[in-house]
């Protein structure tokens, strides 16, 4: 699991890290370097979580003449990429979850050409059955307004991924808003503004947020940690797979939003490359290949001729309405992140020893302005400091700095916005590397946070480019961790690699705490950070 996280996040990055910010962009978009190109090859801008179609795509090349080549890119990132023109020259094709996102932004749809529906996955509750079990909710009809209730009643807890960073979470944002405004049509403004309250009776019971799908389930099935999940049918259906006790999938009866993964041709792409499309849809749509779909991934078959199977029950499904205008569907993902979910409170550990001198320190100021509303893009704006939310950063080198706090209010957070912005230009660099002292200090801060205020989500992140060279060592700090009270134990650490970090020592204190790498040594520093925006 972790060597596959670390190939999705590299590959990510090193996307990123290949992009001019589309909000920042000149008239001309700077094009983002696609895949490996050739005779017979289609270039292909995609989803991370496509990757779990990977060994299928690879017999494309024999049974249909067509080689997928593949590079991936988180939803909005890839929407703006698409719609500001700098997909263009590196790729022929996109292959998302869904295009309903980049249809809203202006100038997107000129740069589409046919898209065609591959599979099908609906966003459901699962329940654990012991849970399900004691709401009643086996043998009934359930509603998202059901579930609100109970949520707000804290009869039980989930977790969901981030709907700025995954489309899993933003179409159930999206569909739980629909459901519970009662309005019959696409959200708009006045709706988000008058749904809220109830979004926040829902969001009340979310206790484990996630960038990514697959990593929320694959957390999910490592620790539990909550009552269920809010994720795609497929990734459900294949956790429980992995489960002693299966998941309840809870289909709401007042309707879901459903991922149609269309592969959509660009309008750019070359004669030779659409026909290459064609057979490519053509060999996806086949009734094999729709089996082997189903049967590899749990995504139900798109084409009338291929029924899905059993695994995916009886219960019909009701289409939710999904917004109209991006000006609604943004509005609700900033409703979702400065007033409905838990606020969080994160805890920033950064390596300020002599090593960082020079680009390198640089890029750590930078990579921190750029979480203060400095990146104007979708992705940027909606991985700043949320309102809210207590960050607190923790200087290293020698000896850990003195833990700085901010918190920032529910209204007008720009003052301390720029506050914290003055405190990363002011950051500067000495010393050794202590990281477990300071990574402790930190854990001692989570605990006096967590003890004021147990409700926040709580999450660490460590950035250092080197090895640890004074102060306690990992062993240590396992001893040290291992005997804090379980409270503080459910506080993840991220870790981004940087420079000449311990790739194995930092991988296995991820592990220990239950978080994961981000891997900034041969990408940009600011993208790793504003990736990890999802797991907070």
């Amino acid at each position: 699991m972790r060597r596959r996280a670390a190939v999705r996040t590299a590959a990510a990055l090193a996307l990123a890290a290949a992009l001019t910010l589309a909000g920042c962009a000149a008239d001309e978009p700077e094009a983002a370097e696609g895949p490996p190109d050739g005779p017979g090859v289609l270039r292909v801008l995609a989803g991370s979580e496509l990757k779990d179609l990977e060994p299928l795509l690879a017999t494309a090349a024999d049974q249909a003449g067509v080689t997928f080549s593949l590079r991936y890119a988180g939803t909005l990132d890839g929407a703006e990429m698409v719609a500001s023109g700098g997909a263009d020259a590196g790729y022929d094709a996109i292959w998302f979850s869904s295009n309903r996102y980049l249809s809203l932004i202006e100038g997107a749809n000129a740069r589409l050409s046919t898209q065609t529906k591959i599979m099908a996955s609906p966003v459901l509750l699962g329940l654990d059955q012991a849970k399900a079990e004691e709401l009643g909710w086996t043998n009934k009809q359930v509603t998202w307004a059901d579930i609100a209730k109970a949520a707000g009643e804290g009869r039980f807890t989930f977790g969901m991924t981030n709907p700025a960073s995954s489309n899993s979470g933003f179409s159930a944002l999206v569909g739980v808003a629909a459901a519970l405004s009662d309005a019959g049509e696409a959200l708009d403004a006045a709706a988000i503004g008058a749904v809220t309250p109830r979004l926040k009776e829902f969001f009340s019971a979310q206790r484990l947020t996630s960038g990514s799908s697959g990593w929320l389930a694959d957390v999910y099935a490592a620790q539990g940690g909550v009552d269920g999940l809010v994720n795609y049918e497929s990734v459900l259906l294949g956790l429980n797979r992995k489960l002693p006790r299966p998941l309840t999938l809870i289909y709401p009866s007042d309707g879901v939003v459903t991922a149609d993964y269309p592969l959509t041709a660009l309008a750019s792409a070359s004669p030779e490359k659409k026909e290459l499309y064609t057979k490519a849809v053509n060999w996806l749509r086949s009734p094999a290949v729709q089996k082997e779909i189903m049967t590899r991934t749990d995504r139900r078959p798109i084409v009338p001729a291929v029924r899905p199977d059993s695994r995916f029950g009886t219960a019909s499904l009701v289409e939710l309405p999904f917004p109209n205008r991006r000006d609604t569907a943004d509005g609700l993902i900033d409703a979702y992140l400065n007033q409905v979910r838990v606020p969080a409170q994160a805890l920033f550990v950064l390596d300020t020893s002599g090593s960082m001198a020079g680009d390198r320190i640089e890029a750590l100021r930078g990579a921190l302005v750029t979480l203060t509303g400095a990146d104007t893009s979708a992705s940027g704006t909606f991985s700043r400091f949320r309102n809210r939310e207590k960050v607190t950063m923790i200087p290293f080198s020698t000896r850990p700095g003195s833990p700085q706090g901010f918190t920032l209010p529910g209204s007008r957070p720009e003052p301390v916005l720029a506050e914290i912005k003055g405190y990363a230009e002011g950051l500067d660099v000495s010393g050794g590397t202590a990281i477990y002292d300071a990574l402790r200090v930190a854990y001692e801060e989570a605990g006096r946070q967590l003890a004021a205020d147990p409700g926040r989500y709580t999450s660490i992140v460590l950035m250092t480019d080197g090895e640890n060279t004074d102060g306690s060592d990992y062993e240590e700090f396992e001893r040290f961790y291992r005997a804090l009270p379980e409270a503080q134990r459910r506080v993840r650490t991220f870790v981004v690699l940087f420079g000449e970090s311990d790739v194995a020592e930092m991988t296995e204190l991820a592990r220990l705490t239950g978080g994961t790498t981000f891997d900034a040594r041969s990408g940009s520093l600011a993208a790793a950070f504003k990736e990890i925006r999802g797991y907070q």
